[in-house]
Formats: C-alpha cells, sequence, structure tokens
C-alpha cells in the first residue's frame, strides 16, 4: 500500500467517525466526477468458485492471466495486505455518437466498441482515484491505500456488486437499475474499517434477451460465457488466427461487440458520458472498413495513442478488418483493398485476407 501508517486524525474503533467518513468520501467521488461510489468487504469466497469452475471448464481460453494468480484475484488482502475494505466507483463512458444500429447495419462501416472510441479510461479512472485518496488523507492524516482500474488480478465486478454498484447481468457485465451497463469500474484497496454498503440483487428476471442476440452463441448459460467464442475476445484478446467457424457471425464488428448491452432493457436507463476524454477519435464511431484497412502502421500506432485499441497491435488490427470485408457486399474497391494485402508480410493477415478474397468468390 502507498502507506502503512496509521490514521493520525481518526479512530477506526469509533464508528460515528467512520460513518461520516464513509458519507465524505461518497460526495467526494462524486465530485470527482464518478456517478457512484459504494464499499465492500474482502469476503469474495462465492465468486472464487465461479471462478475456479469456469477456469477448470477451460472457458477462459488464452487468457492465462486469469489463472496465473492463484488464490490471489479472490482475496484483495493476498493482493495488498492490510487490505481491509474496498472503496468501488463506477464512471458512464457511453458517449455521444453515431447510432449503435446503424452502423451495425451498414456492413461497409467499421463498428468498434464503445469504449475504446475515445482515450484510454485506465489513465482516467486511476488518477481520479489517486485524488480520492489524497482528498482522504487530507482529511483523516496517512493511511494504507493502492488504486486500480483493471490493471491487477482483481474480482471488480464482484466487489462492485457487493458495494452495491449494481449485480451480475446474465451476459457478466454489471449493470445498474438507474445507470444501464455503459460503465467503467475502478477500485481503491484500503486498510479503514469503513462501513459496508448493502449489495445489489439481481433484477434480470426471466429476461435473458442477452442471450438470445449473441452473435456467436457465447452465453452458454445466465452468467456463463465461453469467451472462446466471444467476439470481444476473438477480436482483442486472441493473437491467432480467428476460427473459421466464428467469421461470418463477426460481421463489421473490428474491435469488440456491444451486442449484448444495446439489447438489455436496462440501458433504457443509460446516461450519455460527458468526458472528453471518452468521446470518438478520428470519427472511429462511423468511419469505413476500407479506410481503416488502408492504414499502415505508422498511421495505426499514431492514431491509435491513448487508445485502448492500440494494443493489439497492427498485425490483428488488420486481421480483424479483412474479416469484416470478407462479410460485406462485393465491390471493386472491397477486392482492390484485400488485394493491396494480399501479400503482407505477416502470415496472419495473409491468411485472413485470402478467406476474405473466396468470400467474394476471388482466389
Amino acid at each position: 500500500m502507498n502507506s502503512k501508517s496509521s490514521p493520525s486524525l481518526l479512530d477506526p474503533a469509533d464508528k460515528n467517525q467512520m460513518a461520516q467518513l464513509a458519507r465524505d468520501i461518497k460526495e467526494w467521488g462524486q465530485q470527482l466526477g464518478f456517478q457512484q461510489v459504494g464499499i465492500a468487504d474482502i469476503d469474495l469466497s462465492n465468486h472464487a468458485e465461479l471462478l475456479n469452475s469456469w477456469l477448470d471448464e477451460g472457458l477462459h481460453g488464452d487468457m492465462h492471466y486469469m489463472s496465473k494468480h492463484g488464490t490471489m484475484r479472490s482475496r484483495p488482502d493476498e493482493l495488498e495486505p492490510g487490505t481491509l475494505r474496498v472503496i468501488s466507483v463506477r464512471i458512464d463512458y457511453l458517449p455521444k455518437a453515431s447510432d449503435m444500429d446503424a452502423v451495425l447495419a451498414d456492413p461497409q462501416l467499421a463498428y468498434i466498441s464503445r469504449y475504446a472510441l475515445g482515450r484510454d479510461y485506465h489513465k482516467l479512472i486511476r488518477n481520479r482515484l489517486q485524488k480520492l485518496a489524497n482528498k482522504i488523507t487530507e482529511h483523516i492524516g496517512e493511511f494504507g491505500y493502492r488504486a486500480f482500474t483493471d490493471s491487477a488480478p482483481i474480482l471488480e465486478k464482484a466487489l462492485a456488486n457487493k458495494s452495491g454498484l449494481g449485480w451480475l447481468g446474465k451476459h457478466t457485465n454489471l449493470i445498474n437499475s438507474d445507470a444501464g451497463s455503459w460503465f467503467f469500474l475502478g477500485e481503491l484497496f484500503i486498510d479503514l474499517p469503513l462501513p459496508l454498503d448493502d449489495s445489489t440483487s439481481d433484477h434480470c428476471g426471466t429476461c435473458q434477451a442477452c442471450i438470445d442476440i449473441c452473435p456467436t452463441q457465447a452465453i452458454i448459460a445466465p452468467n456463463r460465457l465461453d469467451a472462446r467464442r466471444c467476439i470481444s475476445y476473438l477480436t482483442i484478446e486472441m493473437r491467432d488466427s480467428i476460427p473459421v467457424e466464428f467469421r461470418k457471425q463477426i460481421g463489421n464488428r473490428i474491435y469488440g461487440c456491444d451486442d449484448c448491452q444495446l439489447v438489455c432493457p436496462w440501458n433504457r436507463f443509460a446516461q450519455l458520458s460527458h468526458e472528453v476524454d471518452f468521446m470518438p477519435r478520428h470519427s472511429l464511431d462511423h468511419v469505413s472498413l476500407i479506410e481503416l484497412f488502408d492504414w499502415d502502421e505508422e498511421t495505426f500506432l499514431e492514431r491509435m495513442a491513448g487508445s485502448a485499441i492500440r494494443r493489439i497491435g497492427h498485425e490483428c488490427w488488420l486481421r480483424n478488418i479483412a474479416v469484416a470485408l470478407g462479410n460485406t457486399p462485393t465491390t471493386t474497391e472491397v477486392i482492390d483493398a484485400l488485394q493491396s494485402r494480399a501479400e503482407h508480410k505477416s502470415e496472419l493477415v495473409r491468411e485472413h485476407v485470402s478467406w476474405a478474397l473466396a468470400q467474394h468468390h476471388i482466389k
């Protein structure tokens, strides 16, 4: 933790003081731009069982980082000794952008998951969590803490559920009854015994719209995702050849997939984000596949600087777009674009371009 000193201006045994501090933390968090702040304990035993069974079935695919940390993922005090509570925060990210359904319906356009249209969220949330920790320090003195946002082996959705930020939907995303699911999460591990918030109960009921809409049927049961079939996994996490059986279903989705969120009835309550960093860059909310396929590596790296997309690299970028071009109507422009990459230095790119050309009956 950033500091292991005991609080100098606070008596942890004073419940009134701790309750007031918890209220203050939530107010400070909202002042910093978080839409909600909650507090949870660190008992994740129930969620650990679900994680272990998911890993045992191999449903995580090549995401080996999900299993390599042993019990640390479900035991916050192993990850950060001294942790007593976790402050969970959420921040809306849905930007004002081109109509999502319209983009998905136009096979000549590229669909990019809404969370990745702007700048990478990690730095923004981590900086604000640090500001929240600084604010707490100003009021109580030194205390132990560490900030995270999708940056360590943490069951962040489980912690957010325990802290009252939402429930785990059947698609495994967190849903909030007042805000839907278009939000990011972050955590502040602390050594203060703050009072706990109530966990959020499940409100999905009999609805299974997310299960029915999934293009690759990756949601194999309520709250059970086979990552190996998920378009987000195939286009972002996977670095090898995309299985042929899933290529047609990918359609024009070149980075991630939002279908399960698009059909969720709770997202009628979602709020647009006002964060400048989350606004679309380089017209990525409404851009043609051919235009993006034409980017060389230098252009890709330059334009994706500060973006979550950059980490997949230019090779996988071209791989994904080649699949989408294979799914678009046949035109001279599409054929020319694909043939321009037919002799690409990457075998991975060549293989996917060859498949795409075959969809247009070009050998």
